[in-house]
């Protein structure tokens, strides 16, 4: 057993749900030395690049969370108009991307995962996916927090499924089976033009909270599913590619579900590609 391994075994036994309730309140401390500390230390070990926020005097931040948050600067990201073209909803790096085989989701060399237990288990929602295609998107504690339309779409119904928080980066996600399909996880369902879009956001170790921009923090409430239904509002919740949907608090990973099998994905989305929110990623034929 090597290290890596070892280290992503460690962590069936921590209190992760613990852990991740002490972040969410560190996080949130208005403490100016705990907050510009922790604020300092993130900038400097990740090489965050300030010139892209809207703010760039770090002392304006609230608190941890409140920079990590942060916007960018008007006119910073650029979304293609073409109909056609879905875009990178995050900044980040590409985990892996490619066609659901039978309903499966390749997730690291021997492992995989099902797209109807990572979309909660209900036939009506999973199986326009089984044969469509997935991009799994990977945030670092660098990047951008603020997850953006990557077409247009009309939000047709969100499920929070409570899970583990295992954390979701490269090395973990090489040794633990079925993580993204066992963490907890926020599935936003959406109607669009390139048929139905299921993006869904995935919860890891100190990921305090997720949260869109229409519902506020989505919390973590027990040990069921909660089920929201948006089919019948009035008028529809329509969201324009480009449009902010949710932010993470903290960083983890955004996953895309398409039914549709004629979308191609851009060649050069391959594992551990950079993404710059806007760009185009894949295209309908």
């Amino acid at each position: 057993m090597n290290l890596e391994s070892l280290l992503a075994g460690i962590q069936e036994y921590l209190p992760q749900h613990s852990l991740s309730n002490l972040m969410h309140r560190v996080a949130r401390c208005e403490n100016d030395w705990v907050k510009s500390n922790i604020i300092r230390f993130i900038v400097d070990k990740y090489q965050v690049n300030m010139s892209e926020a809207k703010v760039r005097d770090l002392s304006w931040y609230k608190s941890f969370n409140h920079f990590f948050t942060r916007e960018l600067a008007e006119g910073m990201r650029t979304f293609d108009s073409d109909s056609r073209v879905i875009c990178a909803p995050v900044d980040g790096k590409v985990s892996q991307a490619g066609a659901i085989a039978a309903d499966t989701i390749y997730q690291a060399k021997g492992h995989s995962y099902r797209a109807s237990e990572l979309v909660g288990g209900d036939p009506q929602d999973y199986a326009a996916f089984s044969h469509g295609q997935f991009a799994n998107l990977y945030l670092s504690p660098r990047d951008y927090h603020r997850i953006h339309m990557p077409v247009d779409g009309t939000l047709r119904k969100m499920i929070y499924i409570p899970g583990r928080l295992f954390s979701v980066s490269p090395a973990t996600v090489r040794h633990v089976p079925n993580l993204f399909a066992r963490n907890e996880r926020l599935v936003l369902f959406f109607d669009t033009a390139l048929g139905p879009m299921a993006v869904i956001l995935v919860g890891a170790i100190f990921v305090g909270s997720m949260e869109t921009v229409w519902s506020g923090s989505i919390m973590k409430t027990g040990p069921r599913p909660r089920i929201f239904d948006y089919s019948q509002q009035t008028p529809p919740m329509l969201l324009h590619k480009g449009d902010e949907l949710g932010r993470f608090n903290m960083g983890s990973t955004v996953i895309l579900l398409f039914a549709n099998d004629r979308l191609r994905w851009d060649d050069n989305l391959k594992p551990g590609a950079p993404l710059v929110m806007g760009k185009g990623i894949g295209l309908l034929d």
